[in-house]
């Protein structure tokens, strides 16, 4: 599966200042890495963000959001949210930082 390229660069500068930051790509997508962990990718044209336990219940509130369940049983720690979730650059960067705050608490692999 192709992912959206162009979000791909939009999150790229979102991410220019992550310390670590590298891709890999994973599910068919793209995943953007930092101490070691996922956290945030693309799939499709869809948004993945890991925002562990409390951060997605309360993002499964928020429109536009699902949970990841691309590989089975639905995803406790990680969300789907949907193009029009990060048309605008600050609700794709607010994402992105709730993403990032979630690593950081992380041990660095």
């Amino acid at each position: 599966m192709a992912y959206d390229e162009q979000l791909a660069e939009r999150i790229r500068r979102a991410m220019a200042d992550a310390p670590g930051l590298y891709e890999r790509k994973m599910f068919g997508g793209i995943a953007f890495m930092t101490s070691g962990h996922m956290t945030v990718g693309i799939l499709g044209d869809r948004l993945m963000a890991r925002l562990g336990a409390e951060g997605t219940a309360r993002a499964l509130e928020r429109p536009h959001v699902s949970p990841m369940d691309f590989t089975g049983p639905p995803s406790r720690t990680m969300v789907f949210v949907e193009p029009a979730g990060i048309a605008a650059d600050a609700d794709l960067a607010a994402w992105i930082a709730a993403a990032r705050e979630f690593v950081a608490t992380l041990p660095p692999k």
